[in-house]
């Protein structure tokens, strides 16, 4: 593992380019993946392109942001712009198969690794139970719930927060 480039058995982590707009935008401009997302869903590629340039440069000011490559094709990304939050987003022809668990643990290891990262956050509507298993399986333990945190288009949404801290040796 290098710095920015991870590989897992099946996957492939790499940082944003501008090249990756139309997967990118295959991917958030479906419902089913901004269904629990922050924002809707991505109606143009004018607004994709603006997320991936504020990705890219997050992670020219210290972000840690990855693309998440299957054979060759951007499947979704997983990292934290802005440390310790921790998110990812999977195309949904992906799903269920097991690979945001292994980009997540992925990630996971290299922020406690090579980032010395102490502990990682996860704010996640309570709705998104799918999610709320990756994080169960990879350690995160809960710490607290709000309601009406965010309004996404005419419907308030709710959180779960989260935390994983580093294992101590």
């Amino acid at each position: 593992m290098t710095h920015r480039d991870i590989r897992t058995a099946r996957l492939h982590l790499r940082l944003p380019r501008p090249d990756d707009l139309d997967a990118m935008f295959a991917i958030m401009s479906l419902p089913a993946v901004m269904r629990y997302w922050s924002t809707l869903p991505h109606a143009d590629r004018a607004v994709t392109e603006g997320w991936l340039a504020n990705m890219i440069a997050r992670n020219a000011a210290g972000g840690e942001d990855f693309v998440i490559e299957h054979e060759g094709r951007v499947i979704g990304f997983v990292g934290a712009g802005r440390l310790p939050e921790f998110g990812f987003a999977l195309h949904p022809d992906c799903w269920g198969q097991g690979f945001a668990q292994e980009a997540s643990a992925a990630f996971i290891a290299y922020a406690f690794g090579a980032l010395d990262q102490t502990t990682l956050t996860a704010d996640v509507d309570p709705r998104n139970a799918a999610s709320l298993k990756v994080l169960d399986r990879l350690g995160f333990t809960e710490t607290g719930r709000a309601e009406n945190t965010f309004l996404l288009g005419e419907e308030w949404c709710h959180s779960v927060y989260l935390a994983l801290r580093r294992p101590t040796a």
